[in-house]
């Protein structure tokens, strides 16, 4: 058997393997807007689970009476953390899974409108700067731009981050 790069050429080969993972310091772009998919619809069960595993005793999340006859909603809604931490998540996997180091810091955080039950959270993130780490030789510092966006594409949270990321491997 002949192939291309990755495929073996006898059964006795061991084939290419490539690990998924996010994105070395230097593949970074600054401008650059990725889009991160599938989305996540938020279920009842995650925002009460949610809520409760944070000690967060929110009427507004837990108690559908209360929640139902309080204006401008009339229902529940989904605790703003939970938005937050399902933004961040939403880029792991394309930018940060295995090559950052840690959070530096968030902040501009805003929630402009509510997430409900049922609805779908959909990521962005911008790359708005980078540059070496002055202290750390082999990492640099990245600063993201998130949006989430529910399923009718209006903007539900957004927040700036920055990250440590580490720098390529020699050899990688």
């Amino acid at each position: 058997m002949t192939g291309t790069e990755g495929s073996p050429t006898s059964t006795d080969e061991t084939p290419r393997r490539i690990v998924q993972r996010g994105l070395w310091f230097e593949e970074f772009e600054v401008g650059v807007v990725y889009e991160h998919r599938p989305g996540r619809t938020v279920t009842e069960a995650d925002n009460v689970l949610f809520t409760t595993l944070t000690m967060n005793t929110q009427a507004l999340h837990l108690d559908a009476a209360f929640a139902d006859d309080l204006p401008p909603f009339n229902a529940r809604l989904v605790n703003s953390m939970f938005t937050l931490s399902t933004l961040v998540g939403l880029s792991v996997a394309q930018l940060t899974q295995g090559t950052i180091v840690g959070n530096l810091g968030f902040s501009e955080i805003a929630f402009p409108k509510p997430v409900f039950h049922g609805d779908t959270l959909y990521a962005e993130t911008k790359i708005v700067e980078k540059r070496e780490s002055k202290s750390r030789p082999g990492e640099g510092i990245v600063t993201f731009a998130h949006t989430a966006r529910n399923q009718h594409g209006d903007v539900v949270a957004t927040a700036a981050r920055k990250t440590m990321v580490r720098k390529r491997p020699e050899g990688r």
